[in-house]
């Protein structure tokens, strides 16, 4: 059954008033490094790539100077991250591209950011979002979980889910969606075990198996 337009409010409006400030907790100074860190983060935890980029990001603040870095000395400095030779290689590739193509900034494009290597629809939303503030609500496992959950959308794909949640978040809330429900599902509504009886949201969830 389709969620009540006051029940969707109500949720967005519980889940802002009680996560302060809800942002990415990838740690970056620039839109690069962003766009980089959000690459490194596919199938990865935000701590573990804050972990391997706390000293790459030290050394990398551009596409030039990742270049000066090479694939090899980015691979050993990565190597904690899943997938991570498949990763550096399509960092390097993107890096050309970002100083042949776009003169070394990030675009604020869909299109041009799916151009990039090692970027898909997600990392292009999510950069989108955080950088330049657009309403895309890009969805990963976090997002996908706790939508289906609740009983915000009945979806099956991630491409599905953003879809509907662009339909349906109200107007106030879409720049912040994906972090609103990344962040309850990080801490809150947990994959295995949601903390229900804390959860601010319980009277409107339709997870029949809730607390």
């Amino acid at each position: 059954m389709a969620m009540k337009k006051s029940s969707v409010e109500q949720i967005f409006k519980l889940l802002n008033d009680t996560i302060q400030n809800p942002k990415s907790e990838l740690d970056y100074v620039n839109h690069f490094q962003l766009l980089i860190a959000v690459i490194l983060s596919a199938q990865t935890t935000d701590i573990a790539v804050n972990k391997a980029t706390k000293s790459l990001f030290k050394k990398v603040i551009t596409p030039e100077s990742m270049l000066k870095l090479g694939e090899e000395k980015l691979k050993s400095q990565i190597k904690s991250i899943g997938l991570y030779n498949n990763k550096a290689k399509n960092i390097i590739k993107c890096c050309l591209r970002l100083i042949e193509e776009f003169n070394s900034m990030v675009p604020n494009d869909r299109k041009d950011l799916e151009s990039l290597p090692g970027v898909g629809s997600k990392t292009a939303g999510v950069v989108l979002n955080i950088a330049f503030k657009k309403e895309t609500i890009p969805v990963d496992t976090h997002v996908f979980r706790v939508s289906n959950r609740i009983g915000l959308v009945r979806t099956k794909t991630p491409d599905q889910t953003e879809a509907k949640l662009l339909k349906i978040v109200p107007d106030w809330a879409k720049i912040k969606a994906h972090h609103l429900l990344i962040l309850h599902g990080r801490y809150t509504c947990k994959a295995k075990k949601p903390l229900c009886e804390t959860c601010v949201i319980n009277q409107y969830c339709q997870f029949k198996s809730k607390t």
